[in-house]
């Protein structure tokens, strides 16, 4: 389970370029559970994940997961519940090193780093069998680059090692949003079956209103580094696309509004 109590963040404090991106954000994740995240830009998503994962420090607020508190854990020791996927698909990755010895790394997430004798030959039959069913035809590839992979085959692999280990929460950042129409789809495909197959809690942000509505059992919008919207079981099964971006309208409506009436329809909506 994932619990964030009271999460403040805030960039460049005291000068002019300060943004205060996440303001007093709460939210209980159950263990199995898929929430879906929406927001324009700067609406807080990003970092919120960004501070779950360690990417930086928070300014105030708890982090709890698998009932270990880790709101002062550094990112590396995070790691050892947390797998990630990021939008850029060259990151996450060592382009120069096979896609043997980037699975083979996954396996060791949270332990001590480095190769040895982890590349044996039991090991490879099982990172072959796992790369076999992602239907790319890499499973014949292991000692090839990844930096010599499409983005899509690279994505479809970072995936694979981010939940290698089931991992007690998976994040994924936009993780399909540099990839063609194509790559997306057969990414998104193996993001739901791996979710599935393994129960996996997961936090995903998304630009997409198709995946927001198809994808997860919980939808969240942020707006200006608060929860908005929070969107969940028959409500969450009926919403369609059109039905958010109703919702970003108002939003939008709202910021040209006198700030007294932008905070009624605010507490309407809310």
């Amino acid at each position: 389970m994932l619990e964030v109590v009271d999460l403040l963040k805030t960039f460049h404090p005291g000068t002019p370029n300060e943004v205060r991106a996440l303001r007093g954000v709460s939210l209980r994740l159950e263990p199995g559970s898929f929430l879906i995240i929406i927001g324009t830009n700067g609406s807080g998503k990003s970092t919120l994940l960004n501070a779950v994962a360690g990417t930086f420090p928070v300014d105030h607020g708890t982090i709890t997961l698998a009932g270990q508190t880790i709101t002062r854990w550094p990112e590396h020791r995070r790691a050892s519940l947390i797998g990630r996927v990021f939008q850029n698909p060259f990151s996450g990755t060592a382009p120069n090193m096979s896609i043997a010895e980037n699975l083979a790394l996954a396996t060791r997430r949270g332990q001590r780093r480095g190769l040895g004798r982890t590349l044996s030959r039991p090991l490879r039959e099982e990172l072959r069998d796992r790369i076999r069913s992602l239907n790319m035809g890499l499973e014949n590839r292991l000692d090839n680059a990844i930096g010599s992979l499409s983005g899509g085959q690279r994505q479809a692999l970072t995936l694979l090692m981010a939940s290698w280990l089931k991992p007690e929460l998976l994040l994924l950042d936009e993780h399909t949003a540099a990839l063609d129409p194509k790559s997306a789809d057969q990414v998104i495909r193996l993001t739901h079956d791996i979710i599935q197959r393994d129960r996996l809690t997961t936090l995903m942000v998304t630009h997409s209103m198709q995946q927001a509505v198809h994808l997860g059992d919980r939808l969240i919008m942020m707006h200006r580094g608060t929860i908005l919207h929070d969107l969940h079981g028959p409500e969450k099964a009926r919403v369609r696309p059109e039905d958010l971006l109703r919702r970003f309208d108002e939003v939008r409506r709202r910021e040209q509004l006198d700030p007294g009436v932008a905070d009624l329809l605010q507490r309407r909506y809310i």
